[in-house]
């Protein structure tokens, strides 16, 4: 099919679908409510639906009454029981999929169940859509013109007990409809590479020949290959490679700390960033406006939405309904989904910018914040006072994590920071002092707690030696895909592992 009759055709049948997520836009509540129906009438013959009574589950007051919410290590016995075999446990049709996960401070693996129905209705249809909204928005996309530049994980897929397991994004690929493989770059063999620089390499040598239009992938990843890519090419920015390069499709991790850095290497003030927020779980928002931070919470792929207020000391409440939530609240994610998970909490926290329709903003991990103090120091602060100190000092990130100092005896605790730095400030010690005065400002425990050094002395920032944060993850076996340093942490045992290794170099 020639490419300007590809692009027409493919542009048409995505902006059909926008008229179905006008639906559930005016009529959120509602869709949210079938979706509920539709995953316990499925699921009444379950071993879970049996327990439960779903058969007489009326409404969803009946379903929180029932169904507990539980964590992965709560569901992980029956989720190991359907890798070796037995089926109709949790989810009615043959889970043959399951998404290998690690948390960067834990070194057990996570096994999420990706059933079919995840695959084409939550997943597959998500990857539509976020196409659908980035052509309605922009009319004159000439998107299918060219090809998309993925990055995805590092790891093959492996059988176990007639089962299949490794990253989500090999399990998208293997299963990935012919369309979209048309459409991208690099082919399926390089894709699935299990060893992360041969990757890197086979990847650049495939796409700089592309006429790449779009770019998908994990923002810290991407651009380890973006400046291979500049270095390999001797260009000055990517628009000398792909001069119809127009749009950047990311999540996993906050951009903010990168923004200023893809801005260098795509000069373009037109140049289009769309976030996505999507998880081994499953797929649960799209930025649907150019130039916007906010997300909107998509509501018909088979996920039924519940949120655990955290008050100021971090401690969880009694989840809510969707129609329930109120703005400006951290909340924390529980969901039930057409993969098997019944009132799963995924460990994300979000924040409603608005309700009509719903849109967040992700603010961090339950567990990835530092509260040793009382401080609750979440993510989105350090991001934010982050963003701010490289706007004063010009200076440039490429990876950072802290976690706290414990007291000892008359001692005081403090926060310990490891920053690896593109571009390091003229003067650590100025840099250190504005981190510290800006988490004070975007935090009010924070700044009660550095009140004469009641609790908390200044902070200790170490400035990480190049690829400190790369070798680490390799030693791990978590090169690519998903993996990341945990930004923040109660935790120390990695961040002294970090620290040893950054002292040998």
């Amino acid at each position: 099919m020639p490419i300007p009759l590809f692009n027409s055709i493919a542009s048409w049948l995505l902006k059909k679908r926008y008229h179905q997520i006008e639906l559930f836009l005016k009529y959120p509540s509602d869709v949210q409510n079938e979706v509920l129906r539709q995953l316990i009438d499925f699921s009444e013959g379950t071993m879970l639906g049996r327990q439960y009574g779903f058969e007489d589950i009326n409404k969803y007051e009946d379903f929180a009454n029932r169904v507990p919410i539980v964590s992965y290590e709560e569901v992980a016995g029956l989720i190991e029981r359907t890798r070796k075999g037995e089926q109709n446990l949790f989810w009615p049709t043959a889970i043959k999929w399951f998404a290998k996960s690690s948390g960067t401070t834990n070194a057990k693996s996570k096994f999420i169940p990706v059933s079919t129905e995840a695959l084409e209705d939550c997943h597959y249809k998500s990857g539509k859509d976020l196409l659908c909204l980035y052509l309605n928005n922009n009319e004159n996309s000439q998107l299918f013109m060219g090809k998309s530049l993925r990055l995805g994980g590092s790891k093959e897929l492996y059988e176990d007990n007639g089962t299949f397991f490794g990253d989500l994004s090999a399990i998208l690929i293997d299963n990935m409809p012919l369309w979209a493989e048309y459409s991208s770059t690099p082919s399926n063999k390089v894709s699935l590479m299990s060893e992360w620089e041969s990757k890197l390499e086979a990847i650049i040598e495939e796409s700089i020949r592309e006429n790449v239009t779009s770019l998908v992938g994990v923002p810290s990843w991407m651009l380890v290959l973006l400046n291979d890519v500049i270095e390999k090419t001797g260009k000055t920015h990517l628009f000398e490679i792909w001069e119809n390069l127009e749009v950047y499709f990311h999540g996993g991790v906050s951009f903010a700390p990168y923004k200023e850095q893809y801005r260098k290497l795509l000069p373009r003030k037109n140049f289009n960033y769309y976030e996505t927020y999507n998880a081994s779980e499953g797929f649960f928002a799209i930025q649907d406006r150019n130039n916007s931070q906010d997300l909107l919470l998509m509501l018909d792929y088979g996920i039924f939405y519940e949120f655990i207020p955290m008050n100021s000391s971090g401690k969880e409440e009694r989840a809510i309904p969707l129609w329930e939530v109120e703005l400006g609240v951290n909340y924390a994610i529980v969901i039930t989904t057409n993969g098997g998970l019944w009132r799963y909490k995924i460990g994300d926290t979000v924040r409603f910018m608005s309700k009509d329709p719903y849109r967040i903003r992700i603010t961090g991990r339950t567990k990835h914040h530092i509260n040793a103090f009382g401080e609750e120091l979440i993510i989105e602060n350090a991001e934010e006072a982050l963003k701010q100190i490289c706007q004063k000092t010009n200076a440039e990130i490429m990876d950072y994590t802290a976690a706290p100092v414990f007291m000892d005896g008359r001692e005081k605790g403090t926060h310990e920071w490891i920053i690896e730095f593109r571009k390091q400030p003229t003067d650590i010690a100025y840099f250190t002092e504005f981190l510290d005065n800006a988490l004070k400002s975007l935090n009010s425990d924070y700044e009660a707690k550095r009140y004469n050094n009641i609790t908390l002395r200044m902070p200790k920032v170490h400035v990480a030696r190049p690829n400190l944060f790369h070798d680490w993850l390799k030693s791990k076996n978590k090169l690519g895909g998903q993996h990341k340093i945990p930004r923040l942490s109660n935790e120390r045992g990695y961040i002294e592992e970090l620290l040893k290794m950054n002292m040998e170099s």
